[in-house]
């Protein structure tokens, strides 16, 4: 599926600076007990969500990674503008869904300058959250930006085109995490303690529905 590609980047500079992003949702959600990726929040399942949110961003285009729950969860984005992943590798972990959904980004666009790894589990997301990684990579330089919160980095996190090679090459269930470790010297990380929510377990999902406002 596709939809017609922004003229104008929100980020000008000498050249354009275009990113694509990559959400990994292929997970069994073994600890919750049921496919998380549909859990109501604010009126909508999570990844519709998570999908809207990271399709209100810069990121284009935007791939959605699945696998253990594919079929009930593909049609809750079945009418939106981005490219469906199948990974039939899902229980490897995080790392293959890294890696297919890598290999679509590039294959569909040649011409990006990053791309911004997204976990379908965190509610407090926002569009203005993934603009500011990009806007951090551009003012610093540094090559990978990551949010911090929880006192770490994770994700989500952008890598510039450099790091394309060492993301499809990535394995295990770690994801991207030892990236940040290996390449420390060229990391920046942005404070988004916001995001240090996500929903793993049931008890996860009922504390965040007891917060005051569940809807940011």
């Amino acid at each position: 599926m596709s939809a017609p590609v922004p003229s104008v980047s929100p980020f000008p500079g000498p050249a354009a600076f275009h990113f694509g992003a990559v959400v990994l949702a292929a997970g069994a959600s073994t600890r919750m007990g049921r496919p998380k990726q549909l859990l109501p929040v604010g009126g909508r399942t999570l990844i519709r969500r998570t999908v809207d949110t990271v399709l209100a961003s810069a990121a284009w285009p935007v791939a959605v990674v699945l696998g253990a729950h594919a079929a009930s969860i593909r049609p809750e984005f079945a009418r939106l503008p981005v490219l469906a992943v199948d990974n039939p590798e899902w229980a490897e972990g995080l790392a293959s869904s890294i890696r297919a959904g890598m290999r679509v980004l590039e294959s569909f666009s040649l011409s990006l300058d990053a791309a911004v790894l997204v976990l379908a589990d965190q509610p407090h997301l926002s569009a203005d959250a993934i603009h500011r990684l990009a806007e951090a990579h551009l003012r610093t330089g540094q090559s990978i930006v990551a949010a911090h919160y929880a006192g770490h980095a994770g994700p989500p996190a952008l890598f510039a085109r450099r790091h394309f090679a060492e993301l499809l090459a990535l394995s295990g269930p770690e994801g991207a995490r030892p990236l940040f470790a290996r390449r420390a010297g060229d990391l920046a990380a942005v404070p988004l303690p916001e995001l240090a929510t996500d929903l793993d377990t049931p008890a996860d999902y009922d504390a965040f529905l007891a917060l005051p406002a569940t809807t940011p």
